[in-house]
């Protein structure tokens, strides 16, 4: 009965994505992980995006949200079935996202602590955002 037991908590445990939380640093950068930056397209012109980033709004400037139309186009745009992570200006709706992403769907996600904020205090580079 325990090793029952053993075996389905290990079962369990790898049916659920990762969640990592980490500060932005230039490891992160360079290691190429598809970085999804979740702000508006206000915060993307106000303050740059980290260069080859992919921007996919979650919340609108209201607070509005539309999760499907956020998972269709993270599914069209990067390989959920690999690590990605997520930034957005401090970290805290990545929090919010990462967390959804990794116990809900079971995706390898990255929440960058400190959002754009930290990575720019941290002197790492931005470009500026493009409409695409």
């Amino acid at each position: 009965m325990n090793k029952i037991l053993l075996l389905l908590l290990i079962l369990t445990a790898s049916l659920f994505g990762e969640l990592y939380n980490e500060y932005p640093s230039q490891k992160i950068l360079d290691s190429k992980i598809p970085i999804i930056d979740i702000r508006t397209p206000g915060e993307w012109v106000e303050t740059g995006i980290v260069e080859d980033s992919i921007p996919i709004m979650f919340w609108d400037e209201k607070g509005g949200y539309d999760v499907e139309a956020f998972l269709a186009e993270l599914n069209q745009k990067v390989d959920t079935k690999k690590p990605f992570a997520l930034i957005c200006r401090t970290g805290s709706r990545t929090s919010i996202v990462a967390d959804f992403l990794a116990k809900q769907l079971n995706y390898d996600v990255v929440n960058v602590l400190g959002g754009i904020v930290y990575l720019k205090a941290m002197k790492l580079k931005t470009v500026p955002y493009k409409k695409q």
